[in-house]
């Protein structure tokens, strides 16, 4: 589960990058950045959804502060 996680944070990161790239180099006049953005959003929502299903099938538990 931890290397799934992992995954799926650098894949965020990495469109978030590719999102700044795009900004940068079509100076807005394509719709690249937004479809990068929307992605990373799409994958962040996904991931969210991993944890809580993971957490409802048992295969996380929450450790808490110690």
């Amino acid at each position: 589960m931890k290397i799934i996680v992992a995954i799926a944070f650098i894949l965020i990161l990495g469109s978030l990058g590719s999102a700044l790239f795009f900004l940068m180099r079509d100076k807005g006049k394509s719709n690249r950045t937004v479809q990068a953005l929307a992605l990373r959003v799409g994958l962040s929502i996904t991931l969210f959804l991993l944890i809580l299903l993971a957490h409802k099938l048992g295969y996380i538990q929450p450790t808490g502060i110690h």
